[in-house]
């Protein structure tokens, strides 16, 4: 039989910091005292297999949907905060980004054909050949840095398919991360003590027996999740 320790931050994941931690037991706790919500899960994916993790969602009284989001500083409440404009103007870049690595590489031809006329037998020690090299190497890193950014991008707090999952949403953040003008439209804003910033607007959602179903179902599967994790328990997969 496996024991079962003690931990004061049983739940916490091996790459968060502790102040992300406390801030999601301050939601937590307001979830529960505030929101009446006796349903709560941590990291809850809610959009199906390839969905987006929460780190936060509740489900309160008459089946009212909660989801909440931590952010410990303003760079990581920004990597989350763009615009579905913001992310056309990053595509936008993509003629200019793909044109130079294509010039650097014409460049870099050029410069070996130069190397290999000058000096046949050492012509990868040519400064010109060497020079393009590093350009072009400089420049092709910058433009998978580009693709990598585009790839990864997040219009989350803006995004019409994930604000439509939960009847209230909120931030959680350190009182000074977040100010209330640079607040998402339909979110509300909570402090590290639970206490109410800016209070979220109830949206009008979609929601059945099926609806209802899942997002419990995924609660549920968070939280078997974490309570294994804080026991140090894994059990692989029974196929068949």
């Amino acid at each position: 039989m496996a024991e079962v320790g003690l931990a004061s931050e049983p739940f916490k994941l091996g790459s968060e910091t502790s102040l992300t931690y406390d801030l999601k037991m301050a939601s937590w706790a307001w979830l529960y005292r505030e929101a009446g919500c006796r349903v709560i899960g941590l990291e809850v994916k809610l959009e199906g297999p390839e969905g987006r993790i929460v780190d936060l969602a509740g489900v309160g009284p008459r089946n009212t949907f909660y989801i909440i989001e931590v952010k410990s500083s303003k760079s990581d409440f920004s990597r989350d905060n763009h615009t579905m404009v913001d992310h056309s103007d990053l595509r936008g870049l993509e003629d200019r980004v793909s044109g130079r690595t294509n010039l650097a590489k014409e460049t870099l031809r050029q410069a070996m054909d130069y190397a290999k006329q000058i000096s046949p037998e050492s012509w990868r020690d040519v400064p010109a050949f060497k020079q393009a090299l590093l350009d072009y190497r400089r420049v092709s890193g910058k433009e998978e840095s580009y693709w990598t950014r585009t790839a990864t991008y997040s219009t989350k707090f803006h995004d019409p398919k994930f604000m439509g999952i939960a009847d209230f949403h909120y931030l959680t953040a350190p009182k000074g991360v977040i100010s209330r003008s640079s607040l998402p439209p339909q979110w509300g804003l909570l402090d590290e003590h639970s206490e109410v910033l800016m209070p979220a607007p109830k949206k009008d959602i979609r929601k059945n027996t099926g609806i209802v179903s899942n997002f419990l179902r995924a609660i549920a599967r968070s939280n078997t999740t974490s309570m294994m994790r804080s026991q140090g328990l894994s059990f692989p997969r029974v196929k068949g």
